[in-house]
């Protein structure tokens, strides 16, 4: 059998504490998961849970404690400044707000073509480049003169879309990427999403405090709860009978429009018991 694309094994994240001999603040324990091509890990929680810790690890931005984070085999949890920056090539990253992610005085050409340039693509190759991305992430071709204030919100979405698909990564950590636009924009943003798996063989590791998105996009889910996983499973068994009473809250949490049915489910949620400490789910 062949490794998955990514492997996190046994995982610890802890940021300092201010103040004399304070212990630091465990964001992260014992934190188990893998992504194989091509595949989307939904991982959802509420604020806090330690999500998007999870990717910042990833990515090189968090500090890891202990545990190890395997890419293609190789293991990057500590790489050097030199070989992480040669990795974002192969991991890319779609932030939560497109508009503070994008520098609001480049053009989206010079955006999307600065990736491919700073990886030695000639100026032309990058220009050409930038079309096809337009093209693919459904923006017009006049969009790469244009500045990213000159676009709506689902529209800078595809932009920061565009631009983490450059260099042709496998592996693409989407934080939150929906959560700030309006449900129209939400379903064709998460549909460009498949679309663009399906035709390029991109994994994601999919950020959302929200069951219903996650379960849109998402091949199997995995729950975090202070710093843990407590449940993981495919897709339509964690987001339609979830096993854990804190995995139930959230699906409850999610409104919906018949009055009588979302009377039932806030009964429902008013009568499971309280979370308890997280266990770890056995891999």
């Amino acid at each position: 059998m062949t490794a998955p694309l990514l492997e996190v094994s046994h995982l610890d994240v802890a940021y300092p504490v201010k103040g004399w001999r304070r212990p630091d603040f465990p964001a992260l324990r014992d934190v188990s998961l893998a992504i194989e091509t091509g595949e989307t890990l939904g991982l959802v929680g509420e604020s806090g849970s330690g999500k998007t810790t999870l990717g910042r690890a990833i990515l090189g931005l968090a500090p890891v404690t202990a545990g190890d984070i395997a890419f293609q085999g190789a293991q990057i949890a500590r790489l050097p400044r030199s070989a992480r920056r040669a990795l974002s090539k192969d991991i890319q990253v779609i932030f939560q707000d497109p508009y503070s992610s994008l520098n609001p005085a480049m053009t989206v050409s010079d955006i999307l073509a600065e990736p491919l340039t700073a990886g030695g693509a000639s100026r032309a190759d990058a220009h050409r480049r930038v079309r096809e991305l337009l093209d693919r992430v459904g923006l017009p071709a006049d969009a790469a003169r244009r500045l990213p204030r000159e676009f709506s919100g689902g529209q800078r979405q595809r932009i920061a879309i565009a631009r983490a698909l450059a260099r042709g990564p496998k592996l693409i950590v989407c934080d939150e990427v929906v959560s700030a636009l309006d449900l129209t924009t939400q379903a064709r943003v998460l549909d460009l999403l498949i679309e663009l798996q399906e035709n390029t063989g991109v994994a994601y590791l999919f950020i959302s405090h929200d069951l219903s998105v996650v379960r849109h996009i998402s091949h199997r889910v995995a729950v975090m709860l202070r710093g843990r996983i407590i449940e993981e499973g495919d897709a339509e068994t964690v987001t339609s009978t979830p096993a854990e009473p804190y995995t139930q809250r959230l699906l409850l949490a999610s409104p919906v429009a018949d009055p009588v049915e979302q009377a039932a489910r806030r009964a429902h949620y008013d009568s499971l018991p309280p979370i308890a400490a997280p266990k770890v789910v056995e891999k």
